[in-house]
């Protein structure tokens, strides 16, 4: 059963949970554009963004935040691969990196080496700048999702994200979010993306102890209508 939070939410206080989200590999800068604007209008946290969009003009005298992609999506890049990208995107005017760890190296228990991966990313995104680690819940056991966040709260990072919206696996859920917050505490957030298209679908993942859901039908979550569209499942 899904269960929404006890404190009810506006939409406008939900959309300050988004990540606003355009991945889709045939986007455009037009299209940036466009999401920039309709972010502004929804009043989203951020938008999220592939690197190669980068530098982006955002509206003075708004507070919307830059959120970009590293190793995105398989995450099978070297470390130092993903390091270099994340301080590019850094330079080009990143507030935020959501980076991909190496899911293979979780299912095979190689823990330390996704610290370090971790690490290598973390050591250009300095603070205040906000790293968020994707790891996949969805291809993960229960045992390899708290492995992972432990390797991702060791490494320095702010959040912890359940998906890259691309993987066959599926999306966030509520068992994985749950489950991610009980792992960090507050020693980091976490981040809800993939499949998360309904207003009820924020609100069950906010319950679940998101403060952060990526979303890619933004206007059409937050008029309570469900939305099928979306980047690679966003």
């Amino acid at each position: 059963m899904i269960s929404t939070p006890t404190v009810p939410l506006s939409a406008a206080m939900v959309a300050q949970h988004i990540d606003h989200t355009l991945l889709k590999p045939e986007a455009t800068a037009a299209d940036v554009t466009a999401l920039i604007a309709e972010a502004v209008r929804l009043g989203t946290y951020s938008i999220c963004v592939s690197p190669s969009m980068l530098p982006l003009s955002i509206p003075a005298g708004t507070d919307l935040k830059v959120a970009v992609v590293c190793g995105f999506p398989s995450g099978k890049h070297h470390s130092a691969i993903k390091a270099a990208e994340a301080a590019l995107a850094i330079e080009q005017g990143a507030d935020e990196i959501d980076m991909v760890i190496d899911i293979g190296a979780v299912k095979a228990g190689r823990f330390e080496d996704v610290q370090a991966d971790i690490a290598a990313v973390r050591a250009s995104v300095p603070a205040p700048k906000v790293l968020k680690v994707i790891i996949e819940s969805a291809a993960l056991t229960d045992a390899e999702i708290v492995g992972a966040c432990q390797a991702s709260v060791a490494a320095g990072a702010d959040f912890v994200k359940t998906s890259t919206g691309f993987h066959p696996a599926g999306g966030a859920t509520v068992h994985a979010v749950r489950l991610m917050k009980q792992t960090v505490g507050d020693r980091a957030e976490v981040k809800a993306s993939g499949g998360v298209r309904t207003f009820d679908d924020a609100l069950a993942m906010i319950d679940a102890g998101a403060t952060r859901l990526g979303v890619s039908g933004s206007a059409a979550l937050l008029s309570g209508a469900s939305s099928a569209e979306g980047a690679g499942g966003y």
